[in-house]
């Protein structure tokens, strides 16, 4: 079985270069153990990580050491347990004074869902509050990988999230704990549009810088070196998201951000987490891959 890693490595923008111009290479993962999908966040203390599977969450001071708090992300598993059979890629984001965790709830791609808890502590423990989105209801296929983004702009909460049936977005409540607006696809063929995955798109992040919001996605199949990172831009969350050349993520394109060959030791980097800034000004960026030694 393959196993999914943390990894973490320096980043720019364009973030597939250095400062040199030279592409970046994979040399070590910051765990030797699975963390799929990963998340991570802070509450201006320590940093705070969590993955696929949601078994604990992890803490770190300096973003290269990490261990275990011991905290569940949720008081209510065995509750879940009855709701779906898989938990996959938790995102984290402070709402208002609580801390909002939106979780994909999965047993089919025509019935998942994504979940929202709360907790008063950054670190947890998350309790459940509700189903958020459904597939049954709305129709869109793999409702998965939820990202929760805060305009400061406008003060309006937004969830993306998708994959086989498209990256969508839309709008939420100022809690963040229902939908308020409708459903608009954003980014991504559907898989009976491409069948090859190369452009369907799916591990929504959205980060800003320098006036543009940009919308990392990873395509490919996650299983083998075709899985990359790739991202467009829009200046505002509600606009169009276009790459590098100017075509539209709505339509399947997207820059490539970061790629592995086949052979490759460390293959597939997806599913790209936070960027965050350290204090020492330095950008980095989490995602997870697989590593050929172990897999």
């Amino acid at each position: 079985m393959l196993k999914l890693l943390l990894c973490c490595i320096l980043a720019t923008l364009p973030p597939q270069l250095a400062a040199d111009g030279a592409p970046h290479t994979y040399t070590k993962p910051v765990t030797d153990f699975p963390w799929p999908e990963p998340r991570v966040w802070t509450d201006g203390i320590q940093y705070y990580s969590v993955a696929t599977g949601i078994r604990q969450v992890m803490a770190s001071t300096d973003l290269h050491d990490w261990g275990g708090t011991g905290v569940r992300p949720s008081e209510d598993m065995r509750r879940l347990r009855s709701m779906a059979k898989n938990f996959w890629a938790p995102d984290v984001a402070k709402v208002g004074d609580s801390w909002k965790m939106y979780l994909t709830l999965y047993n089919s791609a025509e019935d998942s869902a994504i979940g929202v808890f709360d907790s008063p502590e950054a670190g947890g423990p998350f309790t459940f509050v509700r189903k958020l989105t459904r597939s049954v209801d709305t129709g869109i296929k793999d409702t998965i990988d939820p990202e929760l983004v805060h305009d400061p702009s406008s003060g309006e909460n937004w969830l993306f999230f998708g994959s086989i049936g498209g990256i969508h977005r839309v709008r939420l409540d100022a809690r963040g704990e229902n939908v308020t607006g409708s459903y608009e696809h954003v980014a991504g063929l559907t898989i009976e549009q491409d069948y090859t995955r190369s452009k369907v798109f799916e591990g929504s992040y959205l980060h800003w810088h320098d006036g543009f919001w940009y919308l990392f996605a990873s395509s490919g199949n996650y299983w083998d070196h075709t899985y990359r990172i790739v991202v467009g831009r829009s200046p505002s969350l509600d606009g169009e998201f276009l790459d590098k050349e100017g075509r539209r993520m709505a339509e399947g394109y997207a820059s490539t951000v970061m790629h592995s060959d086949r052979g490759d030791r460390f293959f597939g980097p997806g599913h790209n987490g936070e960027i965050i800034t350290d204090d020492a000004g330095q950008d980095y960026i989490f995602y997870h891959c697989h590593d050929i030694k172990i897999s």
